[in-house]
């Protein structure tokens, strides 16, 4: 069934106290994102580098892969290959079960949800405890995370202390975040002293080091990497960068573009396992070869995955991230989500305003606004628009092709805001204006006063 991403953000903003807060706590992290631009005089000519990097990188991506293999592998690092989410799956259930491991912590990763990896591992009886602070609220909850860099957004902290009153016996009706963090932090650190592995994503990884890099700002993730003698990183083909110097360009633009911040708390570099211990790299395709090989996708590869889409995004902002179909929600996720199965997504390249703000925030310039409207005539040309949509469309066009007749609907949609506005505000109409100011009509249309000026300009003969 096609997800219908306008029937979810409705039943999101029917809570109007809710909506509210969710679009002012996620703007109040895009102002925090625009102070700590305006602090890098050469803000725009680091895009630029960092957009140029991913462009040429992707260029050659096999080779740059295949380099970081090399020098991994020099390195102790095992390195594994993974087609799809399910090999995935099994590769770190293979590792987990050699070292008869049955509880592993997990940093944040994007990745793992891609690939659905907790359900399958605790199928197997292995408890996957996810350590970052809204990672853990949401899998408390049983939810998937609504934003890729707080996860728990979405969430009030009153809503929060009944959860952990719930699940970690914290007294009723606390809502004090700090004494919550606290009771969150005794409650995960018994789960790092017990763990038997580690898992993390990967931010970066790099070709000419064969090393990696996780950036936190919790610092769960060196806890979990550093107590467990396994750690295990997950790790998508377009994660790979050049050169260590190349690092300096996205540590300076990714903090920043995320949450404000001038650097991240933890950026922690991954060259080798711990004496004694096994460090395994699972590196994924799951369709990213696919978007590789058409140009026109080609540029969501480029992605860092900071979240500054999302926090700019006024559709995101005002529709909560359970709106939308796929797991990354936002502008990126309207565009990966349809990317790899235009069917299954086809109502999220309509949840954006076209407005081009997250192209404008974007740290690696992904042309985000230009690749949904792409998507918007594939989901035309598929014939994948509601029944509704595509008649009207049919009618308009119709229409515009005829001018007597496209002239005669302006002059009755005029007389109907002058004269009959209610009538605008029923049937079909009603899902436009609902949330809009109907427009002052006027008394004549653009045509006509084209009509008047051309009568009034001499007749020029040859």
């Amino acid at each position: 069934m096609i997800h219908d991403h306008p029937r979810k953000a409705e039943a999101f903003t029917r809570d109007d106290e809710r909506a509210h807060w969710h679009d002012k706590a996620l703007w109040f992290v895009r102002v925090k994102r625009d102070r700590g631009a305006a602090t890098v005089p050469e803000w725009e000519a680091l895009r630029t580098a960092a957009e140029g990097i991913k462009v040429h990188t992707l260029s050659r991506l096999p080779d740059y892969l295949e380099e970081f293999e090399r020098n991994a592998t020099r390195n102790g690092i095992q390195v594994h290959w993974a087609r799809d989410g399910a090999e995935h799956n099994r590769i770190v259930h293979g590792i987990l079960e050699r070292h008869g491991v049955t509880r592993m912590v997990k940093s944040k990763s994007m990745l793992t949800e891609e690939c659905h990896l907790n359900p399958y591992l605790e199928g197997r009886g292995i408890e996957v405890v996810d350590t970052d602070l809204g990672e853990r609220i949401v899998q408390l909850a049983g939810e998937p995370p609504s934003h890729i860099v707080m996860p728990a957004i979405h969430r009030k902290k009153e809503e929060i202390g009944e959860l952990f009153h719930e699940k970690l016996g914290t007294p009723r009706g606390l809502s004090d975040p700090t004494v919550l963090t606290e009771k969150a932090r005794q409650h995960l650190r018994e789960k790092f002293l017990g763990a038997q592995a580690g898992l993390t994503g990967v931010n970066f990884a790099i070709a000419e080091t064969g090393g990696f890099v996780v950036v936190t700002n919790e610092g769960n993730a060196d806890m979990g990497t550093t107590l467990p003698p396994v750690h295990i990183a997950s790790m998508g083909i377009e994660k790979i960068i050049p050169r260590l110097a190349d690092m300096g360009v996205f540590t300076r633009l990714l903090a920043r573009s995320a949450t404000g911040q001038p650097v991240s708390s933890y950026t922690t570099h991954f060259h080798a396992p711990l004496p004694g211990g096994e460090l395994h790299v699972v590196i994924v395709d799951n369709g990213r070869t696919e978007m590789l090989s058409e140009a026109h996708r080609r540029k969501a590869l480029c992605c860092i995955r900071c979240g500054a889409c999302l926090n700019t995004c006024p559709v995101y902002r005002r529709s909560g991230g359970y709106s939308y179909s796929y797991l990354i929600p936002g502008p990126i996720g309207s565009v990966l989500g349809p990317h790899r199965d235009l069917a299954a997504h086809a109502s999220l390249p309509f949840a954006s305003s076209l407005c081009g703000s997250c192209t404008d925030v974007c740290p690696v310039k992904v042309d985000l606004h230009h690749q949904l409207l792409l998507l918007r005539q594939e989901v035309g040309e598929e014939k994948l628009l509601p029944l509704p949509k595509r008649v009207g469309m049919k009618v308009a066009a119709w229409a515009m092709a005829r001018p007597g007749v496209f002239r005669a609907g302006g002059r009755f949609a005029r007389w109907v805001l002058r004269v009959a506005p209610f009538l605008a505000r029923i049937g079909p109409g009603a899902i436009w204006t609902k949330g809009r100011e109907l427009p002052q009509a006027p008394r004549e249309s653009f045509a006509d006063l084209y009509d008047q000026e051309m009568a009034r300009k001499p007749e020029v003969r040859p």
